[in-house]
């Protein structure tokens, strides 16, 4: 006999969200003017997090390295890294292997680029040093922060944490 497939009670609840969301209270500020990221799951057991981020702004944004791969796939726009030769446009896919470090460069006409994040986000001075660092609960907070900030409310974060 075979057995039939039931949900299992245990399985946390599906998760639905626009990426590019039209209520700008969704998109937290980063660390620098005309950066966003707007946040689309909190993975807090595999300790990854999906974002859009979007940028507003040309040059530097960041440098950074990751300990564990991190994909992403540009939605609009181009962006590029200011050690590589190629620009990533609107429609390309990218993996960044664990270890991978690199400097983002806003380019004209902004951009939006879904990223899915493992483990953490080392910040870098332009020696290489750790500045800081995030990981999925240091995202979860600054979220919360915000969220509270624009009034959604702290507890708005919960809607993307599984």
């Amino acid at each position: 006999m075979m057995a039939s497939l039931a949900v299992s009670p245990f399985s946390p609840p599906e998760l639905l969200e626009k990426a590019l969301s039209n209520d700008v209270r969704e998109w937290v500020p980063a660390a620098m003017d005309g950066v966003w990221m707007r946040p689309l799951l909190f993975d807090t057991v595999a300790g990854a997090w999906v974002n859009v981020t979007k940028l507003e702004r040309e040059g530097f944004i960041s440098r950074h390295a990751h300990p564990c791969p991190v994909h992403a796939y540009v939605l609009s726009g181009q962006w590029r890294y200011a050690e590589r030769d190629w620009i990533a446009n609107a429609g390309d896919y990218l993996l960044e292997p664990p270890g991978d470090i690199h400097t983002l460069i806003g380019l004209p006409g902004g951009s939006e680029t879904l990223f899915w994040i493992g483990g953490t986000l080392v910040e870098l001075d332009e020696n290489g040093n750790t500045t800081g660092y995030a990981d999925v609960f240091t995202r979860i907070e600054q979220a919360a922060k915000h969220f509270e900030k624009v009034g959604l409310g702290r507890d708005y974060v919960k809607r993307f944490i599984r």
